[in-house]
């Protein structure tokens, strides 16, 4: 059996440009497909931080409803705002091989960096990260897709804006005035990109399996599995990053309060054949080392 494989897909310059990757290989590998745009919830609700809206799938749901309801057979997503369990009945199909992992500023110059200044980010993470570094900074919310934020930043007093390297990349809007954050801990999967579609569909799933970048399949899955061991269900600013040289396994994941002042941090190495559950086992480590305090402290702190 042969069918066009409707690609799901965010309307976004940079979700586009996902999906026609996607596209394109399906492509080279024979198979017919076409790209679906739809619109989500958090690309129409700008006005309201990220964690106000449930954070969790608030880019993906769009897409999960359409793919239930049979409107779309696959949804190309970057990974990291996919929600580590999902809906009944879909299955993580492909995670394609990774770009760059890191997160930078674009700035107006770095000046401010020795003194005081405003920085602007929609990211939990990234705020708790900075503010940990520069506490006697301004971090402000910024929301919209890369585009929009980019030219916030140019329209704003702010000193710089804090973005991940391979959106930018992906669709050549790195800026000249750039600063690599290499001390910032990326989110977990961040560079990834994955392609869902229901268990029951085998033509898609059978597709997508060629498409599959082994590497990263195990990395981002050590990472998620840290976060959703840590999270449990509530929104908090954690940071992983598992990488491969040879057979071994090296992985770094933090957990900051919301307010960048406590920090808890594991590094850890393992060998790759030993790798199963190696992401729950490091969150375990920071639940039994102040994280259980610590998540209970942030969950507080954001339902207030």
């Amino acid at each position: 059996m042969s069918k066009v494989i409707r690609i799901g897909t965010r309307d976004s310059e940079l979700a586009l440009w996902q999906a026609n990757t996607v596209k394109d290989k399906l492509t080279a590998l024979g198979y017919e497909s076409v790209l679906l745009p739809v619109k989500s919830q958090g690309d129409i609700l700008l006005d309201i931080p990220l964690y106000e809206l449930g954070i969790t799938g608030i880019f993906t749901k769009t897409l999960d409803i359409a793919m239930i309801n049979g409107t779309i057979d696959i949804a190309v997503h970057s990974m990291k705002d996919v929600p580590t369990a999902l809906p009944k009945g879909m299955v993580q199909a492909a995670v394609l091989e990774r770009a760059r992992t890191e997160d930078i500023l674009v700035h107006k110059g770095l000046d401010f960096l020795e003194t005081t200044g405003t920085i602007a980010t929609g990211s939990l993470r990234r705020k708790a990260q900075w503010l940990n570094k520069y506490p006697s900074h301004n971090v402000v919310d910024l929301r919209g897709n890369v585009n929009t934020r980019l030219q916030k930043l140019t329209n704003s007093s702010w000193n710089g804006a804090i973005f991940a390297a391979a959106g930018l990349e992906r669709i050549n809007l790195l800026p000249e005035h750039f600063f690599k954050l290499d001390w910032m801990v990326p989110a977990p999967a961040q560079g990834a990109m994955v392609v869902a579609s229901m268990e029951k569909d085998s033509y898609c799933r059978e597709a997508l399996d060629k498409l599959n970048h082994t590497q990263t399949e195990i990395c981002t899955t050590v990472e998620r599995e840290f976060l959703k061991t840590l999270e449990g269900g509530c929104t908090a600013p954690i940071g992983a990053l598992a990488t491969i040289k040879e057979d071994v396994l090296d992985f770094k994941g933090v957990l900051f309060s919301l307010d960048g002042s406590q920090k808890l941090e594991i590094e850890k190495s393992i060998p790759l054949a030993q790798v199963a559950d190696f992401g729950k086992s490091c969150a375990q480590d920071i639940l039994q080392n102040g994280g259980s305090q610590l998540m209970a402290t942030i969950k507080k702190e954001m339902t207030n």
